[in-house]
């Protein structure tokens, strides 16, 4: 319905905006700068480098619950979204990490080279969300149709499997060091 009103009557997208609450802003600025830092080669710890799949994760499935918790598809929507966030999660970790990404075993750092696709994950997660938001505010009974709820379920578990992937590949690379000699 969102696309069909957007390309229908392109003026609409003004007042979506206006009346999408101030907060959302801030969030989206703050996924932003999130993905930004992402640009630069960095040196992290995996800690680190696994916060924002998490927060991504516990994201997307609060947002999950909020939208399918009066609905019958709460139950059968975690499972399609663990089941597309292991698919992507699996497919995201066969190639390993990125070219460049290194593990500095004496300071138990990864040196991880800057990349987009971090940024264009998270804005498509956020996205995602907002046209979903969208489509929910102006029809509700939306979220009972089975292909719409599974659909999201899919689609948030798809990203956020696929975001978790990277801080997974750096603990696969770590895993794979040889053990350093303790001191005598």
């Amino acid at each position: 319905m969102l696309f069909q009103l957007l390309t229908d009557h392109p003026e609409a997208a003004l007042t979506i905006v206006q009346k999408t609450p101030s907060w959302v802003w801030g969030l989206l600025a703050a996924l932003v700068l999130l993905g930004v830092s992402q640009l630069r080669t960095r040196r992290l710890t995996w800690r680190r480098a696994v916060a924002p799949a998490i927060g991504l994760a516990l994201f997307s499935l609060v947002n999950l619950a909020r939208d399918l918790s009066s609905t019958p598809w709460l139950a059968p929507g975690l499972l399609v979204w663990l089941a597309a966030f292991a698919v992507l999660m699996l497919l995201g970790t066969r190639s390993g990490p990125r070219p460049g990404t290194r593990y500095d075993a004496s300071a138990d750092r990864f040196v991880v080279p800057g990349s987009v696709v971090p940024l264009l994950t998270i804005l498509a997660i956020f996205f995602l969300k907002y046209g979903i938001g969208v489509e929910l505010a102006m029809q509700p009974t939306l979220r009972l149709e089975p292909a719409f709820a599974l659909g999201m379920c899919a689609g948030y578990g798809a990203l956020t499997g696929y975001f978790a992937a990277r801080p997974f590949s750096l603990w696969q690379l770590a895993a794979r060091q040889p053990a350093t000699p303790a001191c005598a």
